[in-house]
């Protein structure tokens, strides 16, 4: 990855061009063209056609979603984790009310700006992942997700 530009808010989100740009589109042109079918023909192949490329989109979908829910879970332990090391004991006790979106918007910071960027989250009750993540300074990459 020494060829990859740093990570930073800009370009943070992963994409993975076959997944998103090949077989997604694949699998929705599919479904359309089944649709198609079905209206022009009616008959009990063209239904379980439709109903196959149907599930397969939902296969699709839910495969990134239940993907995306267990790397979150992850996230939220190796944060609680983190955040047990790093904060004082005041600050330690508030992080328990944190909800899932920010601690995955809160694993950018670094060590060093997480306990303030952490209070400000908690005094100001900011939820939002985008607008946490926009307030890191110093973005620490994570490469390693789904």
């Amino acid at each position: 990855m020494a060829d990859a530009p740093r990570q930073s808010f800009a370009n943070h989100a992963r994409w993975v061009p076959p997944y998103h740009f090949v077989i997604g589109p694949i699998l929705l042109v599919n479904a359309v063209w089944s649709v198609i079918l079905l209206v022009r023909m009616p008959s009990w192949p063209t239904v379980l056609g439709m109903l196959v490329a149907f599930a397969l989109f939902g296969v699709f979908l839910y495969a990134r979603i239940f993907a995306l829910r267990v790397q979150d879970r992850l996230i939220r332990l190796e944060m609680q984790l983190r955040l047990q090391r790093l904060l004082p004991p005041d600050l330690a006790a508030r992080a328990a009310t944190l909800v899932p979106d920010q601690f995955i918007a809160l694993r950018f910071a670094s060590d060093a700006e997480l306990p303030a960027l952490l209070r400000e989250v908690l005094e100001k009750n900011l939820v939002d992942r985008t607008g946490i993540k926009r307030k890191v300074r110093d973005w620490q990459a994570d490469n390693l997700r789904a």
